[in-house]
């Protein structure tokens, strides 16, 4: 399981890569990599929580984001070895 986040770095091209960007993370849901996408708050960036990908793989995917490409956002993915579940979860062990 990994935790990705995408830092503002330069907002100045955001609006124009918007769309680019919505789509990549439309993708990411598609393809099962991403289970919640939300905001950095206060407007710091973007987060995600991403499975069902090795790391090698969901840095490629991550470099595809349009943000990171352009240089909007710097991208870090933090990966975590899961040890306990709420039960709520618990669809993450498998």
């Amino acid at each position: 399981m990994f935790v990705v986040t995408l830092t503002f770095a330069d907002k100045s091209r955001a609006g124009e890569l918007m769309e680019g960007h919505k789509a990549w993370i439309q993708r990411g849901f598609k393809q099962g990599y991403f289970l919640m996408v939300g905001s950095l708050q206060p407007n710091r960036g973007g987060g995600i929580l991403a499975h069902g990908a090795s790391l090698e793989k969901l840095e490629g995917f991550v470099a595809e984001d349009p943000f990171v490409a352009e240089g909007v956002v710097t991208a870090e993915i933090l990966e975590i070895t899961p040890a306990r579940f709420d039960d709520r979860l618990e669809f993450l062990a498998a």
